[in-house]
C-alpha cells in the first residue's frame, strides 16, 4: 500500500537528495502499511524511529551542503528543519510512554509535512546548488 508516490514534481534535481526523498517515502509508506495492517506498537515504533533517525540524517545532509556552499537561506530552513524535531520529539516521547498511539492525525502530519517541505523549501535550493555544481 501506497500513501505517497514518488513524482517528478517531488524532484529537487540532485540525485543524491532525491534518492534521499525517495527512501523517506518509501519510509512513511512502510509506516503507513503497518497502521493499515495493526502491526504491534513494537513494530510500528521501530518503522517510526527509523523514519526519524532517517529524516534526522538527511537533515543533516542538506545542512552540510547550506554551508558548504552558504546557502542564502540556510536559516531558514535550518528553522524549519528544528520545528520538525521539536514536533517529533514531543510526538516520540509520548509514544514511548504510551500516552497516545500513533493515529491518522500523526501520520498525516509527517506525510504533508515531508511533502509540503520538500515542495517548498526544498524546492527553493534547487536552482542554486545546480548552480553550485550539484546534480
Amino acid at each position: 500500500m501506497e500513501l505517497i508516490k514518488w513524482t517528478d514534481n517531488l524532484s529537487v534535481g540532485v540525485k543524491e537528495l532525491d534518492n534521499e526523498h525517495k527512501k523517506l517515502i518509501d519510509l512513511l509508506n512502510h509506516l503507513y502499511t503497518g497502521m493499515k495492517n495493526r502491526e504491534e506498537n513494537k513494530v510500528i515504533k521501530s518503522i517510526l524511529d527509523d523514519l526519524v533517525n532517517y529524516t534526522l540524517s538527511h537533515f543533516a545532509h542538506e545542512e552540510k551542503y547550506f554551508k558548504q556552499y552558504n546557502y542564502p537561506k540556510a536559516l531558514e530552513h535550518i528553522k524549519e528543519h528544528e520545528n520538525f524535531r521539536k514536533e517529533v520529539t514531543i510526538f516520540l516521547g509520548e509514544f514511548d510512554t504510551g500516552k497516545i498511539t500513533l493515529s491518522s492525525h500523526m501520520l498525516n502530519f509527517l506525510t504533508n509535512w515531508v511533502t509540503n517541505h520538500i515542495k517548498k523549501q526544498d524546492k527553493e535550493y534547487v536552482k542554486f546548488f545546480i548552480e553550485k555544481g550539484l546534480k
